[in-house]
């Protein structure tokens, strides 16, 4: 107590006003009978022994668990401040990571393809980001797509939001001899900056950005995550930069040259745009790096490739690369050996769907 009652020159009255304490409340002494800190006792114990085996609940849910387990009736507004006290918060989904974060000091485009009929490959390119969940923290995915084929042009890895693995992406993609018309992003401050614009604008290529909260005003890269995910990053659970790299590899060749799409007539993104699939060796491995223009043989290819990162094995830093060129990328889990089209990888003995942290997952986006 700072409140000297004797032996102090400085009067009490004194000193609670210096000490902005009311005069009343230095005497108050709280009056709570037994029964009352009794019940009390009673209610944080059993909040503590039904969050123990039901996370999950929350003060609605908790109020009726007391009332039916441990009779114990209670309004919601007291569990509430038991489980703050006892330091509890019900696990429930969190809102996801959003990777389109604004920048208020870079310009915006207007949205150029609302009424636009999209009717021939180069019309319209597209591109956006999204993460991948790894065993430790997060993988960023950048895309470059043509609207009109679903054809992915070029992708990059990281594991910032700095801009520039999407510039990266989008040079390798323009590096292929054609340019797009328009170029639609969102507004998050990757796409707005100026080495990302300014990319765009000496290209001659008009820019196109989707308006605030509108998801659908770029819908086709948005379902190729939602492809990508489920048929890919979900089933696999990589758990390194360097298995997502190999993995995201493997999955956008299929993507592009095997998996067919019925608003394509039933034909491939690669076919539709004319991007050449790389030959492939016995075993079902592409001859050649994801960025080689040249089939087997020496041989100049007479249409462009899928481009994707330089680093095979690797995942960039803005300024390295955090595994090493040579690392061993480790057998990613799948339900079996031929379970994908896109490739064969070693099977582990657990599924990733019969683990409760994958479960779990399967319904982010």
């Amino acid at each position: 107590m700072m409140v000297q009652r004797n032996g102090s020159n400085i009067p009490v009255a004194r000193q609670c006003r210096l000490l902005g304490l009311s005069r009343s409340s230095l005497y108050y002494r709280p009056q709570r009978d037994a029964e009352a800190e009794g019940l009390e006792r009673r209610v944080l114990n059993a909040i503590d022994e039904l969050y123990t085996a039901r996370p999950h609940l929350g003060r609605y849910g908790m109020t009726d668990a007391l009332a039916q387990e441990h009779d114990l009736h209670v309004n919601p507004k007291r569990v509430r401040r038991l489980m703050k006290k006892l330091g509890l918060e019900a696990v429930y989904p969190r809102p996801r990571r959003n990777t389109s974060q604004p920048s208020v000091e870079h310009p915006t485009y207007p949205y150029l393809l609302r009424n636009l009929a999209i009717t021939a490959p180069d019309q319209v390119w597209c591109a956006d980001i999204t993460y991948i969940r790894l065993d430790r923290g997060f993988a960023y995915l950048a895309a470059v797509m043509d609207w009109y084929s679903r054809c992915v042009l070029s992708w990059d890895l990281s594991n910032t939001l700095e801009a520039w693995f999407c510039v990266e992406a989008l040079k390798v993609a323009l590096s292929q001899g054609r340019r797009p018309g328009i170029f639609n992003t969102d507004q998050g401050r990757q796409f707005t900056s100026e080495a990302f614009t300014g990319v765009l604008t000496a290209a001659g290529v008009a820019i196109s950005m989707d308006g605030v909260g509108r998801a659908f005003d770029n819908i086709m890269v948005e379902r190729l995550w939602r492809t990508v995910k489920y048929e890919d990053v979900y089933l696999r659970d990589y758990g390194t930069p360097a298995d997502a790299r190999a993995g995201l590899e493997r999955y956008f060749e299929y993507y592009n040259h095997r998996r067919r799409h019925r608003s394509l007539n039933r034909q491939t993104p690669g076919a539709v745009y004319g991007l050449a699939a790389l030959p492939r060796r016995a075993g079902g491995r592409q001859a050649g790096g994801p960025t080689c223009l040249r089939q087997a043989g020496g041989r100049p290819t007479s249409q462009p490739v899928l481009a994707g990162p330089a680093g095979r094995d690797r995942i960039g830093i803005g300024d390295g690369w955090s595994v090493a060129a040579s690392a061993a990328v480790a057998a990613a889990t799948l339900r079996s050996a031929s379970a994908t089209a896109a490739g064969t990888l070693p099977m582990q003995a657990v599924p990733p769907y019969a683990r409760p942290e994958t479960v779990q997952r399967m319904g982010t986006s």
